[in-house]
């Protein structure tokens, strides 16, 4: 698997990376050996930075992390978790919360560290509240040796600038707006990182199944016309005889300024076909098919978290 560097940290990481939220079962009902093979095939694939947080399953996803790698040398992979977000309306970003959420996430995880913490999905949020207290009770952990490195993590695109031009981070995870229909993470906070020396991250290259061939999830906030034309491109591929899901992270992982693609799936076959699309060529013909397709509704998203947010 090829590997990048991430920022300033020196971490080199998988351009693809194990997501560990449907672990949690956040897609659908999953089952224990399941589960564990999903991990054991994600690192004989390579894909050894794995990420996951307490919100997934509400700490199923940590839990069953930890009992998979219970036998496997922490030296071998790199493991992020997050902290902040609990449920789906529950966020505590208190300096009190961070102490206790990082260690209940290294009792779970087996482990006495994690190689990066991330504040998750802090758009919910007062961003000053990230700014003057969460980051800095992190960094206090970062101190204290039980985190390598921190950030945080997110959808909209004004988030980025409006933390990292208060207080320096050493990483970010955008998801959903790096794809095949959405690249406004690459139009607009990218370049702005890169000169920061922020170590960029992304996840959800299948936009939460939009851009595969499997059933969408009920909570998908894209509207209808996202929806039908990302049907449209995806028989597309079918007569094409390719997955839109191929291109789709294939798409993901070409971009060099982008260190690692996190993709999660509890069913082990699946990260072994994503393990050796990666290592296939992209079709470009097929790509620029694609991306026309899906132009009329090119970077159209939502809202998501508090309106000032985004």
């Amino acid at each position: 698997m090829q590997t990048r560097v991430l920022g300033k940290t020196g971490l080199r990481l998988p351009i693809l990376s194990f997501g560990a939220s449907s672990l949690g079962q956040e897609f659908r009902k999953v089952k224990l050996e399941d589960a564990l093979e999903s991990v054991r095939a994600a690192l004989e694939c390579g894909l050894n930075f794995i990420d996951t947080s307490p919100f997934y399953g509400r700490g199923m996803s940590e839990v069953l992390l930890g009992i998979a790698l219970k036998d496997v040398s922490r030296e071998s992979y790199v493991l992020c978790s997050k902290l902040g977000r609990y449920d789906l309306a529950h966020f505590d970003f208190s300096a009190r919360r961070v102490v206790e959420s990082v260690d209940v996430s290294l009792h779970r995880l087996g482990t006495d560290h994690l190689d990066i913490v991330l504040c998750h999905d802090i758009e919910f949020v007062e961003l000053s509240q990230i700014v003057e207290e969460t980051l800095p009770a992190l960094r206090k952990i970062q101190q204290q040796g039980k985190a390598r490195f921190i950030g945080f993590s997110g959808y909209p695109q004004k988030i980025f600038r409006t933390i990292c031009d208060q207080v320096d981070v050493d990483c970010v995870l955008n998801y959903n707006q790096y794809t095949l229909q959405n690249t406004r993470f690459a139009e607009e906070t990218i370049p702005y990182l890169k000169a920061k020396g922020v170590g960029i991250m992304n996840a959800g290259p299948f936009s939460a199944r939009l851009l595969t061939n499997a059933a969408l999830p009920g909570w998908l906030k894209e509207p209808e016309e996202v929806r039908a034309a990302a049907r449209r491109a995806a028989e597309h591929c079918a007569k094409k005889g390719v997955d839109i899901a191929k291109l789709a992270l294939q798409f993901g992982l070409a971009n060099p300024d982008i260190t690692t693609t996190v993709a999660g799936s509890a069913n082990p076959q699946n990260i072994r076909n994503w393990a050796k699309w990666a290592g296939e060529p992209l079709e470009e013909k097929l790509l620029a098919e694609v991306l026309e397709i899906l132009k009329p509704v090119k970077n159209v998203g939502h809202v998501e978290g508090l309106t000032k947010n985004n």
